[in-house]
């Protein structure tokens, strides 16, 4: 049951953003096919994760936790790989990095709070 809610999370912005993506790249515009396709990734791993958050059996620590580390091995590498940085050593990439795990605390502060102040 959670594979496929984490399939149609993910599966439905991949699907739409990669039809955009092979639209520009038929128009030949290279560059933003790849960087569309690059954030349809990113969209499908971070949709598929929230399923996480469904397992009640979990603390909302480990939940947390558990996705931070499949971000992390996901949404980070194809920040890598994406072209969007340009990365020449390993410092570059530790930086990338630091801005990943800094702009992903940031989202899950806002999130929680979210989360608190409107759940009734």
């Amino acid at each position: 049951m959670l594979i496929t809610k984490a399939l149609l999370r993910g599966g439905i912005p991949l699907v739409i953003m990669s039809g955009i993506a092979f639209s520009l790249y038929l128009q030949g515009k290279y560059s933003d096919a790849k960087g569309t396709f690059m954030a349809s990734l990113i969209a499908f791993f971070v949709g598929a994760a929230t399923v996480i958050y469904n397992i009640d059996d979990w603390s909302f620590m480990k939940q947390s936790g558990v996705h931070f580390l499949i971000m992390l091995m996901t949404v980070y590498p194809v920040l890598l790989l994406s072209g969007w940085f340009e990365i020449s050593s390993a410092m570059d990439a530790f930086k990338i990095l630091l801005l990943f795990v800094s702009v992903g605390l940031v989202i899950w502060l806002v999130m929680y709070t979210l989360a608190k102040v409107f759940s009734w």
